[in-house]
């Protein structure tokens, strides 16, 4: 069992998780390429480990270098279980998104405090087949970590574009884009964004006692704006090609401040009070699956 999961605050790695069409970090050059086995089987990809200063991170591709995992496909365990294992501790993922508001323009970003889940068919925990855990959810996306994200975001935007502090990710199954009808519900409950991964991840960290925030570049209008040509992969693949080299250095920043001031989450003992089930009680098999996530508490 690789011991990395258990390094403190101020060795600990930083994770990203890139999104559609952000496939490495292209501002600093790759050292070290890895694959690693998890119980809940492969991960998106290999991960590539990059530094900066004295911060480790370790990058994975969401949907896999070549993207050949759509949304309900992607291994989310597999992937939080492997980052974690290498002692991961923050994880910042770019992700495409749709605007729910007309004030949220295409090309403007997002870093949101809050979701809403439609998905359907995910594996949004790890604590089950013999194991029950319960953390606290009213805030999934980490506080201080999407409060440096949106500081360095403003500092790197450039003119014409709008960081957006807050608001809510509607997260829905995909593969498909949204019907009008469902984009119009979501904008009614006050929805600001829509995607189809953040959610599913932004859960599994959080159980994972890893810091979690998500850097949401928007794309297009969804489908319900009628002035707007209707979303396409077209359209889609042309904004995410401009936003690529802002979120590199969006990322590139961030991981010079949080080599500096390691910031520290309530996420980073989320389990504290949350595990239900006694460790004599749960299967062996099943206690060395979440192992890293409990040692701290299973003694």
């Amino acid at each position: 069992m690789n011991k990395e999961h258990l390094l403190p605050i101020k060795e600990s790695k930083l994770g990203v998780i890139g999104g559609s069409g952000f496939y490495s970090i292209n501002t600093i050059e790759c050292s070290k390429e890895i694959s690693v086995n998890t119980p809940y089987g492969k991960p998106s990809d290999s991960i590539r480990l990059f530094k900066i200063g004295n911060l480790e991170i370790a990058f994975i591709a969401r949907h896999g270098r070549t993207h050949k995992f759509n949304p309900t496909e992607v291994p989310y365990k597999a992937n939080i279980w492997a980052l974690r294992s290498l002692g991961v501790r923050w994880i910042i993922a770019p992700s495409a998104v749709g605007s729910l508001q007309e004030q949220i323009r295409p090309l403007d970003i997002v870093i949101p405090d809050q979701f809403i889940d439609r998905t359907h068919h995910r594996p949004a925990t790890f604590f089950n087949e013999g194991v029950v855990a319960h953390v606290t959810m009213g805030d999934p996306f980490c506080r201080n970590l999407s409060g440096i994200l949106s500081d360095i975001g403003e500092s790197n935007l450039p003119g014409g574009r709008q960081l957006h502090r807050g608001g809510t990710y509607l997260a829905m199954e995909g593969p498909a884009f949204s019907t009008r009808a469902e984009s119009n519900l979501y904008r009614q409950w006050g929805c600001s964004i829509i995607g189809m991964t953040n959610h599913t991840e932004a859960r599994l960290a959080k159980e994972a006692e890893i810091a979690y925030a998500s850097l949401s570049m928007v794309t297009d209008y969804d489908c319900w704006h009628q002035s707007h040509n209707e979303v396409s992969v077209e359209m889609v693949l042309e904004n995410l090609t401009i936003n690529t080299e802002v979120a590199n250095k969006i990322v590139y920043e961030t991981a010079k401040i949080i080599d500096v001031e390691r910031p520290q989450s309530s996420s980073h003992n989320s389990l504290k009070d949350g595990l239900i089930t006694k460790k004599d009680l749960v299967s062996k098999e099943t206690r060395s699956k979440v192992k890293i996530f409990t040692d701290n508490y299973w003694l």
